[in-house]
């Protein structure tokens, strides 16, 4: 028991397991909360206004939804460097750079995820709120309210992709053991490193977690009156 015990605390100290689960939540309950927001709102802002280009941006955003996170990461650095636009910030190799460049890969995919949901149904629920002498505040709970299980999966769309990022965060971020290492980078150094089986374990851990969440977010929702799964 002692000899499993030792081993089991070296592995959590060699990879720094206990950090990089912390800085994994950290960065993609952010990276999420933030893409969320503007995914949302942008989605449905592009589904309401007819302006010039309206199809060209639809097809930047689709193509962004698609667009390799590595290329996105290094972009992302690119910006954030200390010769960057965004160099004062100095949030190279930190939290706040990663979720920055989650930011950056997340949101597209939620907006362009709300605007195919908004396209289908947003100009009944617009109809229907003028019959009943709703304001434009009323009418945007009322479209929340009667999209609100789209826009759970793309909200859990959009976490799935933070959790599971590895290329760009190890660009912004540095893989830095506790401090910017996330689950998917240490699972990738274990892999270099030929520990196989360190790194399915740990896998392991970030598919419970994974799975802890989204038993969670189902749990809220049946709680807030929803019982279709």
């Amino acid at each position: 028991m002692e000899g499993f015990h030792q081993i089991f605390s070296e592995f959590f100290g060699t990879v720094g397991v206990v950090d990089s689960i912390r800085v994994t939540l950290i960065m993609s309950f952010f990276s999420t909360l933030i893409a969320s927001a503007l995914g949302i709102f942008l989605g449905l802002l592009l589904e309401k206004r007819q302006f010039p280009g309206k199809r060209a941006v639809i097809r930047v955003n689709r193509t962004l939804m698609g667009a390799p996170p590595v290329v996105i990461g290094l972009l992302a650095y690119m910006l954030l460097r200390k010769k960057g636009p965004l160099g004062d910030l100095r949030w190279v190799f930190t939290i706040q750079g990663m979720v920055f460049a989650q930011v950056l890969i997340i949101t597209p995919i939620i907006c362009g995820m709300v605007y195919s949901y908004a396209v289908r149904t947003a100009p009944a629920i617009r109809a229907f709120a003028r019959t009943m002498g709703a304001d434009a505040r009323q009418t945007g709970w009322l479209l929340l309210r009667e999209m609100k299980q789209e826009l759970y999966f793309a909200v859990v769309s959009g976490y799935g992709r933070s959790i599971s990022e590895v290329g760009a965060v190890f660009l912004v971020g540095g893989n830095i053991k506790n401090n910017t290492r996330t689950m998917t980078t240490a699972i990738s150094t274990l892999k270099g490193a030929g520990d196989y089986y360190e790194g399915v374990f740990l896998g392991v851990i970030l598919m419970i977690m994974a799975f802890t969440v989204q038993t969670l977010a189902d749990h809220f929702r049946k709680e807030g009156g929803d019982e279709n799964l």
